[in-house]
């Protein structure tokens, strides 16, 4: 009779390999880190960080003889194929990913330099400006990717385990939980980079709370670093006070870009690897 993995749990069969085990392990405790609501660049690096962690636990379950074996046996199945496909996607989000991301920290260096010349208002007024119209259409661009996660969420598991074989269905519900946490954490940076871009009369009451508190107290109380620079550019002041909270705010969030940067950069290494490690198992 035909088996079907539960995809929402990672408990797996009984007395499963030790590798499995170290994946099981890993996957519990990115789940445990996930248990904030809030999309902050920190909880994220934190995601990419234990993505790659498990990753080098995969490394050792796909270097295993037994798991070489049943996947070379089973490669014609669905559920082979479906990670597969999936594992291409993720590529595709993930370098999606790194290159928005670049975008915005050549957005910051841009506003930077521009605050940092003082030519006058007219010339930050610009800088602002076009700041302002990139992280709009950066919303949308993230919006649009949320949705096509959410798609590519409800697919997993979507084939049926034909075979009964111990080792094998602990080797695919591992496979599919991997990819459905790559999915959430790629779901909460988009849901960072889709920081709201508030108009100046939404954001008065940030505004304040903001001018009187640090970086670190900011990303404590999980507001989004987005937002702390959008609070600051809404004031339009050339006062020179406001001007270095403005810089202070854009240094801020370059550091928590350069991290989100660093993280999926590994992580596409790690996803590079693991296709290409998965193919030449079945190629054999």
């Amino acid at each position: 009779m035909a088996s079907k993995c539960n995809l929402r749990s990672i408990s797996l069969p009984s007395r499963p390999h030790p590798s499995t085990l170290r994946i099981e392990e890993e996957l519990n405790r990115i789940k445990t880190g996930e248990g904030s609501s809030a999309s902050t660049s920190g909880s994220i690096c934190l995601g990419l960080s234990g993505l790659e962690e498990l990753y080098h636990c995969m490394d050792d379950l796909l270097n295993m003889a037994s798991t070489q074996q049943v996947l070379s046996k089973h490669q014609q199945e669905k559920c082979v194929d479906e990670f597969l496909d999936g594992s291409v996607r993720l590529l595709d989000v993930c370098g999606i990913a790194r290159d928005i991301v670049f975008q915005v920290k050549e957005q910051i260096h841009a506003l930077q330099s521009a605050l940092r010349r003082r030519k006058g208002d007219s010339s930050i007024e610009k800088s602002i400006v076009n700041y302002t119209s990139f992280r709009k259409k950066m919303k949308k661009e993230a919006k649009k990717l949320i949705v096509t996660l959410k798609q590519m969420d409800n697919k997993i598991g979507a084939s049926t385990v034909l075979d009964q074989d111990h080792h094998f269905l602990a080797v695919i519900r591992v496979l599919r939980e991997l990819n459905s946490m790559n999915i959430s954490i790629f779901q909460s940076l988009f849901s960072f980079l889709a920081a709201p871009v508030p108009g100046k009369q939404t954001t008065w009451s940030l505004v304040s709370k903001l001018m009187h508190k640090g970086t670190v107290a900011c990303e404590q109380e999980n507001v989004n670093e987005f937002e702390t620079v959008d609070a600051v550019l809404c004031r339009r002041s050339s006062n020179v006070e406001k001007m270095q909270t403005a810089q202070k705010r854009l240094e801020a969030l370059e550091s928590s870009i350069q991290g989100l940067e660093d993280g999926l950069e590994s992580l596409f290494r790690r996803l590079v690897k693991a296709r290409a490690s998965l193919l030449n198992i079945l190629s054999q």
